[in-house]
C-alpha cells in the first residue's frame, strides 16, 4: 500500500542473508509484537518467540544496565520499545536494523 514503509531494505536484507554477522532479536522486539498482537495492531503469530527458538535465532535479553542508559539517552525517540533497543545497541556495540529514521540522530549504527 502506498505510504507504508518497506519491510526491509536492501542492505539490511543482504547483511542478514550474508551469514558473516551475528543476527540478535531482542526481548524488546518480542515484547513489543505481542503486545500490539494482543491489541489487534500487529498480525504476528502467537508462538513467535517459538519459531524464532526454533530457527536458532539468538535472543539478547533486557538488563538493568540497558534499562538504566534510556534514562541518558536524548529524546530523538519518543517510543520507549524504541529507546530501549537504542539504550542495548549503545552499550553492547550492536548495529540496529531498522527502517525509523529517527534512530539515525543516535550515535549508534544503524543499517537499513
Amino acid at each position: 500500500m502506498a505510504g507504508e514503509p518497506e519491510r526491509i531494505g536492501k542492505r539490511a536484507k543482504q547483511a542478514i542473508g550474508d551469514g558473516k554477522d551475528e543476527l540478535l532479536i531482542s526481548a524488546v522486539v518480542i515484547w513489543e509484537v505481542a503486545i500490539k498482537r494482543r491489541l489487534g495492531k500487529l498480525d504476528a503469530p502467537a508462538d513467535l518467540l517459538v519459531r524464532l527458538e526454533q530457527a536458532g535465532v539468538d535472543l539478547l535479553p533486557i538488563t538493568a544496565h540497558h534499562a538504566d542508559r534510556v534514562a541518558t539517552l536524548p529524546m530523538h525517540h519518543q517510543d520507549p520499545f524504541d529507546r530501549l533497543l537504542v539504550a542495548q545497541a549503545d552499550i553492547d556495540g550492536l548495529t540496529l536494523l531498522s527502517g525509523d529514521g529517527a534512530m539515525r540522530r543516535y550515535e549508534v549504527a544503524v543499517l537499513w
